[in-house]
């Protein structure tokens, strides 16, 4: 009866800890008490998984903006001039992989023969990889994501988006701004979407309420044509070369 007591728990045990590994490996598994401890196995994943892959290029610049932009809009045709630009100068163009002004700066590299990287996140809706990567990875957690978005970059540029894009805009300049980070091109393109949004900075959080300096705003820089952001990129990269070889 012992015996049989005994193999009866072996066997319970074997069957909880293969279904406990089973929840780890799956993403969309129901996380209980035990599985969240373990979690950080499947974050540390991404993590090696995207240095893995992101330490091989070199000059890079990360497109942000709305998925639900579409190719007949002038942002999108503008992303993907851009992106088209930087990609001839020799810049990687990585974006979070999705449609919209992500898919524009992926089809501007890619229709160049750039290195177009795209770097997805798993979504109920709206997000897919979108088809002009030459290189990509899916991601389960937004944060481990955002890392590797900013990670390999010298240059980030922002299209109009919404929560998703100002959560990576707030997050850059906050770095930038603690000095987290070292001083990188950070772009906002397009004056009408932007500036309430600068207007809001400069009014209020400035000059009202004084919750920042004058020199947070110029952490960024809001642009409104192809030319001037292509200008403003090349330039900014071409200090930054010169200081790290000091």
């Amino acid at each position: 009866m012992f015996g049989k007591n005994k193999k009866q728990n072996e066997s319970a045990k074997k069957e909880k800890t293969s279904r406990v590994v089973s929840e780890l490996l799956d993403p969309g598994a129901i996380d209980g008490d035990a599985v969240q401890s373990w979690r950080v196995f499947r974050i540390m994943a991404e993590f090696v998984q995207g240095f893995e892959l992101l330490r091989e290029h070199g000059l890079a610049a990360t497109f942000w903006g709305s998925a639900r932009i579409t190719p007949d809009d002038p942002y999108y045709k503008d992303a993907e001039e851009l992106a088209a630009r930087l990609a001839k100068k020799g810049f990687s163009i990585i974006s979070g992989g999705g449609p919209g002004i992500m898919e524009a700066s992926n089809v501007g590299a890619f229709k160049v023969g750039g290195k177009s990287v795209g770097l997805n996140i798993q979504l109920p809706f709206e997000q897919k990889l979108n088809p002009y990567t030459t290189q990509s990875l899916n991601f389960d957690f937004f944060f481990s994501r955002k890392v590797m978005l900013t990670f390999a970059s010298e240059a980030y540029v922002y299209f109009p988006g919404g929560f998703g894009t100002l959560d990576e805009f707030f997050e850059i300049v906050t770095l930038i701004q603690t000095k987290k980070i070292e001083p990188l091109p950070v772009l906002l393109y397009g004056k009408e979407y932007w500036d309430p949004l600068v207007h809001f900075f400069e009014e209020d959080l400035l000059r009202k309420h004084k919750t920042i300096s004058p020199q947070d705003l110029e952490i960024f820089q809001v642009v409104d044509s192809v030319d001037e952001a292509y200008a403003y990129i090349l330039k900014e990269t071409k200090k930054i070369k010169s200081i790290r070889q000091i």
